[in-house]
């Protein structure tokens, strides 16, 4: 298993913003076959450090994990979050 974590620091940090974007992501559930599991939060802490939006998936393997990466989907989704995202933070790792 493999699980990916990514972080969304967003131009505009307004809770509109942030939804509409965490809406986005969520839009990805059940929509790509190699996704096992899925997550999108909400910061609320809302500090200096802090980063917008979180989306953690899982994925069986590596090979899942490309097959994710060039989903139609899941381009149309980055498509949005580099139009709307400031910077972005990720890390995979294994089970």
């Amino acid at each position: 298993m493999i699980k990916h974590i990514v972080l969304f620091k967003l131009k505009d940090s307004s809770p509109e913003s942030v939804l509409r974007s965490a809406n986005v992501l969520r839009d990805m559930e059940g929509r790509i076959p190699q996704l096992i599991s899925m997550e999108v939060g909400i910061d609320v802490i809302r500090s200096e450090r802090s980063y917008d939006i979180s989306l953690i998936t899982e994925v069986q393997s590596l090979e899942d994990l490309q097959a994710y990466q060039v989903h139609p989907v899941h381009q149309e989704v980055i498509k949005h979050m580099n139009e709307f995202k400031e910077s972005s933070i990720a890390v995979d790792y294994e089970l």
